[in-house]
Parts: structure tokens; C-alpha cells; sequence
């Protein structure tokens, strides 16, 4: 694996520091250089065109079970823990690899307010009714999360906030700008999910009237 991986990088580096790096002799890496290719390494050669493909195809975001996947799909006979080692070997990462993130948290609620929408996500008047939500942006750093609110009759965002953390100053960053945007409102419901971060004590003091979905 040392000598492939020298071969594989010798373009980008020098051979005789990769060899001092991998503690391998330069002389011992030209004899590997010169002898025939075997039959196992031909195959992960072939294997690793073939991931290359795959991993180009799906944006870089799969993983090798997927790959693994696409291989055996393909009518390949490889096991799972080969394309990862080939995988791992060669720098194949997926961009998505990063732990998944929960946008919803209902068990840490207290006392949810009912359900006053009932899923009538429509309104007959101006700022009748607004809707607050929060979702998750991947980038190549870091998830970014996202809270907007939405004004149900014109069905236009008036209020929106992206931070690197889910919490309270999120959902009630965005719920200022709504309410610096609409100027002084009165009597809104203002509904989102049980897992909102909108603390109610706060909420009340603007005069809205808090809704919270039934699940």
C-alpha cells in the first residue's frame, strides 16, 4: 500500500520524500515500480476507476455503503469493507458525512399552547396569521440553521434569521425582524411546530397569540 501510495502522488511530491515520509527506500520502491502488475492490485485498479465514476457522479456526497451499493448494481461482487478501505486509501470522503442534525425538539416544550391554525395556512385579512419554521442548510464547514416567518395572506417571508446554533435567539431573531418589518401589529397568531424555540413569556409581550401544531 506504501508503494501505491507513492505512485498515486508522485506527481504532487517528490519520490524521495514520500519514501522518507513512509519510511520505504527509494531503491525498493523503483524494484516494486518495475515489477508486473498482479492480479489483485489490477482489480482494485479497476475498482477504484469505477468508484472515481460513482464518487463524480452523486457530487461527492455518498458514502462507500452507497458506493458499494452502485458497484453491486453495476455487477460488481465486491464486498463493502474493500470499496471503503479503496475508498479510504485514495481520499474519497463524503461531503455529507457530517452527524445529521434535528431541527425539531417537542419533548423539551413546556406546556404547548393548542392548535388554534389547524392546518388553515391561509388568511382572510393582512397579518391575520403568520407562520414560523426553522430548517438546516448543509455547507462544506458547518450545518447552518435557518428560521424564517411567513405572513400567510400575502404568503411572503417577512422575517428570517441563519445561525450556526438552533436555539432561542434564532427563531426570536427572526420573529424581531418580522415584527420591525410589519411595524405595531396586534392580535397575530403566530403558530410554528411544539419543538419551536419561541420562548411564550416573550411572545406575549408583543401581543401575539401563540399557536403550537398538534404533532
Amino acid at each position: 500500500m506504501k508503494y501505491a501510495f507513492i505512485k498515486a502522488h508522485r506527481k504532487e511530491h517528490k519520490v524521495i520524500r514520500l519514501c522518507e515520509v513512509l519510511a520505504v527506500s527509494t531503491s525498493s520502491y523503483y524494484a516494486w515500480l518495475d515489477r508486473p502488475e498482479g492480479d489483485l492490485a489490477r482489480e482494485n485498479r479497476r475498482l477504484t476507476d469505477k468508484i472515481v465514476k460513482f464518487h463524480q457522479t452523486c457530487r461527492e456526497i455518498y458514502g462507500s455503503p452507497r458506493t458499494h451499493k452502485d458497484l453491486i448494481e453495476d455487477g460488481e461482487t465486491c464486498g463493502v469493507s474493500r470499496v471503503a478501505r479503496l475508498m479510504k486509501v485514495h481520499n474519497f470522503q463524503s461531503k455529507m458525512a457530517r452527524k445529521f442534525v434535528i431541527t425539531t425538539n417537542s419533548k423539551n416544550t413546556h406546556a404547548p399552547a393548542p392548535d388554534l391554525l389547524k392546518r388553515r395556512f391561509w388568511a382572510e385579512h393582512r397579518d391575520e396569521r403568520w407562520a414560523s419554521d426553522t430548517t438546516f442548510i448543509g455547507t462544506r464547514q458547518c450545518w447552518l440553521y435557518l428560521a424564517i416567518v411567513l405572513e400567510l395572506y400575502s404568503r411572503q417571508v417577512i422575517g428570517w434569521s441563519i445561525s450556526k446554533k438552533n436555539d432561542n435567539q434564532l427563531v426570536m431573531d427572526a420573529l424581531m425582524m418580522a415584527l420591525w418589518r410589519r411595524g405595531e401589529v396586534n392580535g397575530v397568531m403566530l403558530h410554528s411546530d411544539q419543538g419551536s424555540t419561541y420562548a411564550q413569556e416573550t411572545i406575549s409581550n408583543y401581543s401575539l397569540i401563540i399557536s403550537y401544531s398538534a404533532v
